[in-house]
């Protein structure tokens, strides 16, 4: 079963989506690619055991409380590469970011075929389907490299902001 549940954030609505597993997005309005691969329609407008632990990591993380460990399962759907890449975000520490170009190298020591494109790698970031606990907020993308100038630069500039301060 799907649930979907609505966040009310600082920085705006962020829709959940998760199954009795995991988490399987988190998406704030206007995101590019909001809702993934799922028909959000379909979804039951409850929480759950997953949601639950999420709301209350979010709370956690927009009062600026010390962050536990995340005790919830990420699920995020997309390919072997983007797996690779949203792991690599997961590494970085919360209140510092790092530039693309040292994503780039983390994601290429690690791959056997072609390194890590860096258009590959923008799409990546651009798709991650999980806001916030995966931070691709933390990766500084110059806005010439981005193809979709929409919310996301705000979003990602405010929440890299909202750590920092």
């Amino acid at each position: 079963m799907l649930y979907k549940y609505t966040y009310p954030s600082k920085l705006g609505k962020i829709t959940l989506l998760a199954n009795d597993h995991g988490l399987l997005g988190a998406w704030f309005e206007g995101q590019t690619n909001f809702g993934g691969l799922f028909d959000l329609e379909r979804a039951t407008d409850q929480q759950s055991m997953i949601i639950d632990k999420v709301v209350k990591w979010l709370d956690e993380y927009f009062a600026k409380q010390p962050l536990e460990t995340i005790d919830f399962q990420l699920m995020p759907q997309g390919t072997a590469f983007q797996q690779d890449v949203w792991l690599e975000l997961q590494k970085i520490p919360y209140g510092q970011t790092i530039s693309l170009e040292e994503l780039e190298k983390r994601i290429s020591a690690r791959q056997t075929k072609g390194g890590g494109a860096v258009n590959a790698i923008i799409g990546a970031v651009e798709n991650n389907p999980i806001a916030i606990i995966i931070p691709n907020h933390r990766v500084l993308v110059s806005t010439d490299r981005i193809e979709n100038q929409d919310d996301n630069l705000d979003k990602m500039r405010k929440l890299r902001d909202f750590e920092i301060d």
